[in-house]
């Protein structure tokens, strides 16, 4: 069934990779002003986020997919990349603290109270970040969400835009270095991420299964997508398991001494 996402499977052109190439730009700049001061700037950093721009190269650009165009397989795979492996290493890059490095201390503040705002405090809580990212996955699979993406472009870039909005939300509260308000202890979230890779599991035997979804595609691409979504989102999961726990500096109890506490 050929259907009008096959036109765009890749739908972007050439203007998300000029945008993404001068945002890598900016960064390299700011990144290396930055080692140049008395703190530094951990390299690694800048070679995380590099990474992430690259994969969302990858995801952006149509004969970058290892899948034929109109495969749904391909969108899988294009899904993988902007919704869970770009943004966890775009988030081990710490843009913003980057930013609020480079920029001048009234925007500094400025953009602290952002971060301190009450709508900030909720979207950032992990709980809300995991019901954005399945609850998206949810609606575009076991809805007509799907089909109409197929239709309309504007509608297939935004149903894109919020698989990489949500998992950069997912993988900045659970595991960045930047500061997140009202962050939980390192053990909550490992049982919030231990959900999400139960929620993504059950999704991807769902659909390799048939059951519920409403994916207007053959079998063997719907199968094939779903073993790319258990494989690839396990491996994903995994990595952002490990910048977590990497990232852990469990606070050590204070001992009581006979001379008082110590």
């Amino acid at each position: 069934m050929m259907l009008a996402h096959d036109t765009h499977h890749g739908s972007g052109g050439l203007g998300p990779v000029v945008i993404l190439v001068v945002v890598a730009a900016a960064y390299v700049v700011a990144a290396e002003r930055c080692r140049l001061e008395p703190r530094g700037w951990n390299s690694w950093r800048t070679v995380s986020f590099l990474v992430g721009i690259g994969l969302l190269v990858l995801a952006v650009v149509p004969a970058l997919s290892p899948y034929p165009e109109g495969d749904f397989r391909g969108h899988m795979h294009q899904h993988l990349l902007l919704g869970m492996y770009a943004p966890l290493a775009l988030v081990l890059g710490a843009p913003m603290t980057l930013v609020l490095r480079s920029v001048s201390p009234p925007i500094g503040r400025a953009i602290g109270r952002v971060l301190r705002s009450r709508p900030v405090h909720v979207i950032a809580d992990p709980v809300v970040a995991l019901a954005l990212n399945l609850g998206g996955l949810a609606l575009l699979y076991f809805t007509p969400l799907y089909e109409a993406t197929t239709h309309s472009t504007a509608l297939h870039l935004l149903v894109h835009v919020h698989f990489f909005l949500a998992g950069y939300l997912f993988a900045w509260v659970v595991a960045g270095p930047d500061p997140a308000p009202g962050r939980p202890s390192v053990p909550a979230r490992l049982w919030i991420l231990g959900a999400a890779i139960l929620g993504h599991a059950v999704l991807s035997q769902l659909m390799y299964a048939g059951l519920l979804v409403q994916i207007p595609v053959p079998a063997d691409q719907r199968q094939g997508a779903g073993e790319l979504m258990y494989y690839g989102g396990d491996i994903a999961e995994l990595l952002l398991a490990l910048a977590l726990l990497l990232t852990w500096r469990p606070a050590r109890r204070r001992e009581e001494t006979p001379a008082g506490r110590r």
